[in-house]
């Protein structure tokens, strides 16, 4: 599959915002955004991005990726997994409900979708074992090997952020304790500093606080990134990646990855793959969902 193949619709439905987008040759030419009201039932979801969609000039059965927070099985049910976004999201018939109502659709994670296009498109097209994380307000990703997307029948395949970490302690909204998520996202960087004695103070404070020489907003961001470069190494020791691209807002935060790259030195050489940023911004999403939507309807 090439890039200029790529012909149809998007949509992205995260924690904050919707993106819907008219997709030509592999370009976006037209993109929409409203923001997501995180606690409306799926069949409110549903009807925001058809709005989206109607607008964009979707027709009945034309090509469609959809991208969702949360995981997405097998079967193309719709399932919350961090209890904090999207609560009322509980093993709806996503895919079925779409294509009954749309004619055509393929649904998958969000961070999946995105590892698909930056591993086909973008920061692993060079790759044979490529990994994409993504660092915000929570931390996933997405497994490309062989130019193949990893799946399981319960769509849990790449979330990675709730692999345990020794820099963790609490709790992860997934129900799991100790995880990357938990101390290296925006939630958990946030409660390390209230936990600190900054209550009230989100990620981008703490970033601020630290680009004034606030050591004690600096140790918060060394011990994410430390948590990102030992999860690193740990799929390497699994799956040999030799490409890791990062994206989301905390991961792409200036400096970020270079104090990754820093904490991935204490690894041994064999378990530090390349990591590089990711390059297709918010498009990602988008043209992968649209990717895996083509590749089904094209084995």
């Amino acid at each position: 599959m090439t890039r200029s193949t790529l012909t149809g619709f998007a949509a992205d439905l995260g924690g904050t915002k919707i993106a819907a987008a008219r997709i030509e040759q592999g370009v976006v030419a037209e993109r929409l955004i409203a923001p997501t009201d995180a606690a409306a039932d799926p069949d409110a979801q549903i009807a925001a991005i058809r709005t989206l969609l109607d607008k964009l000039g979707h027709e009945h059965g034309a090509p469609l990726g959809v991208a969702v927070a949360g995981r997405v099985d097998r079967a193309g049910a719709w399932h919350a997994v961090n209890r904090g976004t999207l609560p009322a999201i509980l093993g709806f018939a996503l895919e079925q409900t779409l294509v009954r109502d749309l004619g055509a659709a393929t649904c998958l994670n969000d961070a999946a979708a995105a590892a698909l296009a930056e591993g086909l498109f973008g920061a692993g097209s060079r790759s044979d074992s490529f990994a994409y994380l993504t660092v915000s307000t929570g931390v996933g990703g997405g497994l490309v090997i062989a130019n193949q997307l990893i799946a399981s029948e319960s769509g849990l395949a790449g979330h990675v952020g709730f692999v345990s970490s020794r820099h963790a302690s609490g709790p992860c909204g997934s129900g799991r304790m100790a995880t990357v998520e938990s101390i290296a996202g925006g939630r958990g960087i946030a409660a390390a500093a209230a936990a600190a004695g900054h209550a009230d103070t989100d990620a981008r404070a703490v970033f601020a606080a630290a680009a004034n020489g606030q050591g004690w907003a600096d140790r918060i961001i060394a011990t994410s990134a430390s948590a990102v470069a030992t999860l690193i190494g740990d799929l390497t020791a699994i799956l040999g990646l030799d490409t890791v691209a990062m994206g989301g807002s905390i991961g792409l935060a200036p400096g970020y990855i270079d104090r990754t790259r820093e904490a991935q030195a204490e690894e041994p050489k064999l378990f530090r793959p390349r990591l590089v940023p990711a390059t297709l911004g918010h498009d990602a999403p988008l043209i992968g969902a649209l990717a895996a939507h083509l590749r089904k309807e094209t084995p």
